[in-house]
Formats: structure tokens, C-alpha cells, sequence
């Protein structure tokens, strides 16, 4: 396996990059974060505007058709600029669902708006502080009616539908939910980083829709997990290269002693330290992207690796870069502070750091066994 982006692809990196510069880069996110905003409504407009959101809808709904590869090199460059837009929630997880499991007629309805942005869409899974999963599920669908609450939903504000894994007599299920109806309440909820918005969704009696198979929603969203977990990943890797970046720039304009600290070999060490980490996770990035885009067997296996090895990438590298700076870093005017909240959401957003490390051991098992068989 040897895969490199393709011009295009690569061209189509490089005007992302040139777009968050020119509309301002890292002081979108600052002003969410000033603005105690749920986001940055101006930027998303431009974002839809640009299609970027129909990069994966087939043309057949107004889409572009393209592949994840497109969205790969996208979110590498959300992530550089820590783009405060609902471009995760809507585009890797709901608009996939839609796409994968959606009926003809909700396909199109819904896909069309998501190209042009009448639609945002987020998705629900935790419900407490513990990890969900498939026994420990309490939000309920009997009938076409959701009942229970969900916690930590991302731009649950800004989005107008959402997918809720719900428990239901026939098992799990996909549940399509309309944010305005009124049988939904949001609740903001505090979160570290406020240039991402967390939301608590509680639903009574809600009418819901159900997306696949009943009793198959936990397979869905395992698939589901796995695919965003990929292109997440991208994007804690563009956080991790902005974060050296920065520190970089910053050790060779500051001089201590009369010398530029990044003649120090303790700061040449984290800045090395820092190209490593990100150097692995973006090995295991391109993996991931391979397994995403051929649709290979390997994907829970290639998400797994990029995720771990991306969350502790960005880590590093946030926390280095705010070390680098010294007491500039731990600063509200320097933007040190910005990238390590991201790295900490991210970081738990698709499930905990733990959880994707014992995915990954299992499936590393299940491919010893195979090639031992």
C-alpha cells in the first residue's frame, strides 16, 4: 500500500489553505471564543458557498461526487486554523449516515439542502460521563417516538437535524430526528474549548425516523465512528503542524542571552520531539485515508491507528508549543492556549483516547490471527 494525494487533491489543499488565511485563519476561532458564539456562521456560509459540503453527496442530489480522499485534505487544513464551523458533525458523520443509510426519499430531500446548506446535521451517542455502548443505552424509541436525553452533542444550535443511537425493542437503531421540533429541548453545556459548542439534546415523545435496519445501529455507527475517526484525525494533524509551526517561528524571534532560544538544545529537542510524533501520525493518516477510500476490510484497524496516534500527536504538540513559549504561553493574547483546548476535545469527541486504544489492540489481534490462518 503506497498512497499520496493526487494533484488535484493536493491543489484543492492548497486553496483551503489560502481560504482560511485570506478570511483570517486562527482569529475566526478567537472570535467565537470573545463572542461566546456557537459558531462562525459568517465562515460556515462561505464554507457551503466554496461546496465543500458536497464534496461526498453523488451528483445525482446536487453533490459533487467525489471521494474521502477530497475530504482528508480538507480537514487537515480545519484543523491548521481551528475553523470554529460544523463542517465535522455535518459533513463526516450525518451527511455519511444519509448517504450510506438513508431511504430514497430522505436521500432526497435531505442531501440537496446539505449541499447548499438549508441543512446542518450532528449526531447524539454519549448520554453520561461513562462510555456509551450497546447495553448501556438509555434513550428509547418505541414506535416513531424518541425518549431520553443525550450530553456532549457538538453544534446541536446550529444544526437543524441530527441522528441519535437509540434502543428499541428490536435492538439499537439510527434515529433521524428534526431539531425544531418542539418536542426537543438544547441546553448549552461548558466545555474547554468555547470555540466548539457542546450541547445537551433532551427528547419527549419525539417523532423520529428510522435510518437502515432496526437492531442494526450499533454496527452502523461502529462504521460510522470509524470513518470520521480517519478524517478527525487529519485534523488533529493539521493542529499538531500548526502548533509546531508556531512554536518554531516563535524560537527563532525570541532571544535569551543574546541568543535565539532555538539554538537551546532543550527547545531544538521538543521542536524534534514534536516532528516525530507528527510524522507517525501522518504516516498512520495516510493509511487510514487508503482503507477509507478503497473501502478495505482494514478500516477499523487503519481508524484506529490514525486516531491514536493523531490524539497523541496533538497533545504533544499543543503542549510543547505552550512550553516552547514560555510565560507568553500560558497567555490568553498568544494563541498557544487555543490549539491545546482543541487537542483535549478532539481528543474525546469520538470516544475516549482508551477506548480507541483497545480498538485498536483487538483488531490488531484479529489481523494476527488471519495471517497466522
Amino acid at each position: 500500500m503506497n498512497l499520496d494525494f493526487s494533484d488535484d487533491q493536493k491543489y484543492l489543499q492548497e486553496e483551503a489553505r489560502k481560504f482560511f488565511d485570506k478570511e483570517g485563519g486562527l482569529s475566526n476561532a478567537r472570535k467565537v471564543m470573545d463572542e461566546s458564539r456557537d459558531a462562525d456562521h459568517e465562515l460556515w456560509k462561505k464554507i457551503v458557498e466554496l461546496g465543500w459540503t458536497a464534496i461526498r453527496i453523488p451528483e445525482t442530489y446536487d453533490g459533487l461526487g467525489l471521494g474521502h480522499l477530497e475530504l482528508c485534505v480538507i480537514a487537515e487544513e480545519l484543523g491548521r486554523s481551528l475553523a470554529p464551523v460544523p463542517f465535522s458533525s455535518s459533513v463526516y458523520f450525518f451527511t455519511e449516515a444519509i448517504i450510506k443509510y438513508g431511504s430514497e426519499t430522505t436521500k432526497a430531500d435531505l442531501l440537496p439542502k446539505l449541499v447548499n446548506g438549508d441543512v446542518v446535521g450532528t449526531y447524539a451517542i454519549a448520554e453520561a460521563s461513562q462510555q456509551a455502548t450497546e447495553s448501556n443505552l438509555k434513550v428509547t424509541s418505541s414506535g416513531d417516538l424518541l425518549n431520553g436525553a443525550k450530553i456532549a452533542v457538538p453544534d446541536a444550535e446550529i444544526a437543524s437535524h441530527i441522528i441519535v443511537v437509540a434502543t428499541s425493542n428490536q435492538g439499537t437503531e439510527l434515529r433521524l430526528v428534526n431539531l425544531n421540533d418542539p418536542s426537543v429541548t438544547v441546553t448549552s453545556q461548558k466545555n474547554i474549548d468555547t470555540s466548539k459548542a457542546f450541547f445537551k439534546v433532551e427528547f419527549h415523545d419525539t417523532p423520529s425516523q428510522l435510518l437502515g435496519q432496526s437492531g442494526h445501529g450499533w454496527e452502523y455507527i461502529q462504521h460510522l465512528l470509524d470513518q470520521a475517526a480517519v478524517l478527525f484525525a487529519f485534523e488533529q494533524v493539521g493542529g499538531s503542524q500548526a502548533a509546531l509551526d508556531m512554536a518554531k517561528s516563535y524560537s527563532l524571534e525570541r532571544f535569551a542571552f543574546g541568543r535565539q532560544i532555538g539554538s537551546y538544545q532543550a527547545i531544538k529537542h521538543k521542536l524534534a520531539d514534536m516532528y516525530i510524533a507528527i510524522t507517525l501520525a501522518k504516516s498512520n493518516c495516510y493509511y487510514g485515508a487508503w482503507a477509507l477510500s478503497s473501502e478495505s476490510s482494514e478500516l477499523p484497524l487503519a481508524a484506529a491507528t490514525a486516531r491514536v496516534s493523531s490524539t497523541k500527536a496533538f497533545q504533544l504538540c499543543s503542549k510543547e508549543n505552550i512550553q516552547t513559549h514560555g510565560g507568553n504561553g500560558y497567555t490568553w493574547e498568544y494563541d498557544c492556549h487555543m490549539f491545546y483546548k482543541r487537542s483535549k476535545v478532539l481528543s474525546v469527541l469520538l470516544g475516549s483516547e482508551a477506548t480507541w486504544k483497545e480498538k485498536l489492540v483487538i483488531n490488531l489481534e484479529k489481523t494476527n490471527t488471519l495471517i497466522k490462518e
